[in-house]
Order: C-alpha cells, then sequence, then structure tokens
C-alpha cells in the first residue's frame, strides 16, 4: 500500500515540522491497522496506519485516553487525523511478553501482568459509553467461527444436524457461564503478543480498541491459558489461586469461592479458545495470514483437558473426539 505510506508521510512532515525521520514497520496485527515505527534525535514515536474504511481509529483513541486515565500503561496520543486514519502514539518499545517469558521470568512478568488486571477491573467504570456489552449474541458468534471456519473450512467437516444441535447446546452452556459471571471491563485480547515489557510500569498494553464490559475471568485466562505459550496446570492453578484473593480484596468479586471462580475461568477458556481457533483459521483461508495455523494444537488442548475433565462438558468433548478434532491436538 505505498499510498498509505506516501500519505502518512505526508502528515508526519507536518505533524512533526521535518522530514529527516526513520521509517520503519513497528508490527502489523489480525487486523488492518499498521503500525510504523518513527525515529529522530534520539527519539521514537509510533504511527498508526488505519485506513479509515476498515478501521476507527477515533474509537481506538478513545478507549486509549480512557484506559490512560485510570492508570495503565498504554500508547499517550500525540496527534490524530481520523479522516485520513491516522493516530501518532508513545512507543512502548519492542519487548514483547512473548519473547521474554521463560521459567525464570515468569514470576515477575506475570506479577506485573496481573497488577494491571487488577486495575483495569477495578478502576475503569464499568458504565464508560465506550465499552458496549459482552452480550449473549457476541459471546456465541465468536463460538460460531469454530464451526464455520474451523470445523466447516479448514477440517472441511459437514456435521450432522444432530451434531449441530449438540454443539449449540454446549455454545448455550457456555454463554450462559459467561453471562453469570462477575462483569468488569475486559480487555479482550490480554496476552504475550499484547504485553509489552517496560522499564517503568510494566507491562506496555495494546491493542484494546476492542474492550467491553465482560466476565471476570475472560481476560484472566487469555493471559493465563495463552494461545502463543502453554504453562503447567498447577502452576495455572496457583497464578488464578492469587487473582482470586486479591479480587477478592479490591472488591473486584464478592462472595465468590475459590471453587466457583476457578470454574468460571476454565468455562471462560473454553469459549475463548473456540473463538481462537476459527479466528486462526479464518486468518489463514480468507486473510491468507497462515502463521497462526502453528497455535491451533495448543489452542484445541486447552478445550480437550477442561472438557474431559469436567463432566457437564461431557458431551462437547464426546463431539470434539467424533469429529476427529482430538487427533489434530494430540
Amino acid at each position: 500500500m505505498p499510498e498509505r505510506i506516501a500519505l502518512a508521510k505526508a502528515w508526519l512532515n507536518e505533524e512533526l515540522g521535518r522530514d529527516d525521520y526513520g521509517f520503519a514497520p513497528a508490527s502489523s496485527d489480525a487486523s488492518f491497522r499498521r503500525y510504523f515505527r518513527i525515529t529522530y534525535d534520539g527519539n521514537s514515536v509510533i504511527i498508526m496506519d488505519a485506513p479509515p474504511e476498515k478501521e476507527n481509529a477515533e474509537h481506538f483513541v478513545n478507549v486509549a485516553r480512557a484506559l490512560f486515565e485510570h492508570g495503565l500503561n498504554v500508547p499517550e496520543i500525540f496527534a490524530t487525523d481520523y479522516q485520513q486514519g491516522f493516530v501518532l502514539l508513545s512507543d512502548l518499545g519492542t519487548r514483547t511478553y512473548l519473547n521474554e517469558l521463560n521459567a525464570s521470568s515468569a514470576q515477575q512478568l506475570y506479577g506485573d501482568a496481573l497488577k494491571a488486571l487488577l486495575t483495569l477491573q477495578s478502576e475503569v467504570p464499568t458504565e464508560h459509553e465506550l465499552f458496549p456489552d459482552y452480550d449473549r449474541e457476541l459471546l456465541m458468534n465468536e463460538m460460531q467461527l469454530f464451526a464455520d471456519w474451523y470445523l466447516g473450512k479448514h477440517l472441511q467437516l459437514s456435521l450432522s444436524a444432530e451434531q449441530q444441535q449438540r454443539l449449540q447446546q454446549a455454545f448455550t452452556q457456555l454463554a450462559d457461564m459467561a453471562l453469570s459471571q462477575t462483569q468488569v471491563v475486559v480487555h479482550r485480547d490480554y496476552h504475550s503478543r499484547n504485553l509489552m515489557i517496560t522499564d517503568q510500569h510494566n507491562p506496555g498494553i495494546i491493542d484494546f480498541q476492542d474492550a467491553v464490559v465482560g466476565p471476570v475471568t475472560y481476560d484472566l485466562v487469555s493471559l493465563l491459558r495463552d494461545c502463543y505459550i502453554a504453562w503447567p496446570q498447577q502452576e495455572i492453578l496457583n497464578w488464578v489461586e492469587g487473582y482470586h484473593q486479591r479480587a477478592l480484596e479490591a472488591g473486584v468479586i464478592s462472595d465468590v469461592s475459590l471453587e466457583t471462580f476457578t470454574r468460571w475461568f476454565d468455562w471462560m477458556g473454553i469459549q475463548r479458545h473456540l473463538k481462537a481457533s476459527g479466528i486462526f483459521a479464518r486468518l489463514n483461508h480468507r486473510d491468507g495470514k497462515d502463521g497462526y495455523l502453528k497455535d491451533i494444537p495448543r489452542t484445541l488442548g486447552y478445550i480437550l483437558q477442561v472438557s474431559e475433565n469436567d463432566k457437564e462438558l461431557a458431551d462437547l468433548h464426546a463431539l470434539l473426539t467424533e469429529l476427529g478434532v482430538h487427533h489434530i491436538a494430540d
């Protein structure tokens, strides 16, 4: 898209009052947004290219400002041009959690991430008009991505009427559980690719523009049962227990036992991982981005692990086994 780059540079020249700067790709994501790192005189900033016919830059900026105001380390907004779809942001650096998480760093890095998550859930008001409800329709539509794109398009499976009914019943169970949870502001993609290691106020948080008001365990399971990196089950449960206690102390939840909270966490993870598997398949088949296919087995593995050990999800596990999904995840 050379014409977008030419437009971006023309806008930058005006905003910065100069044209002698470094201009290099910073990152791209699963959307139509692209990011470029601008360097000059020892400074580094980011320009976001969000084509206005594809992306809502103004909403991104409004969410960023709301989170920034409540103490979260998200990019600061320096300049905007909504008509062209450009935003100038502070630079949170290049060190993603994913690239630096290991057995020795995990406790510190996850400790910081869980502290930031507690701030999000306890400080950002759910009444804010920026954050729509994570309602039943959205929850169900997300899980349908698994049926349409993973089972249908990727595996080329055609489910019988009885199998479709069983799958929809499982989706309904999972949506019911999500809606029964304490509702908080949810980042909706709170994981190792979207958390940046920063020298101060770690972590830096990106990709927050789809935030909603939804289940209290959604971001927690995104972080701890990450589609891109896996941890031992006992370690995950220890983190969940610690977060449950902190959430009680902060007033994020009340009168919720650890057993109930862990069950919320487990079921929420299945909903998210069904969605993620569908999205990864869609990115490959629709958008030509095959890099996410390697993450599907890990993502499906979480679903199979939890459903195998919960009698209320036994039929979902049996259905996936019938469809051969277990072979894919092994």
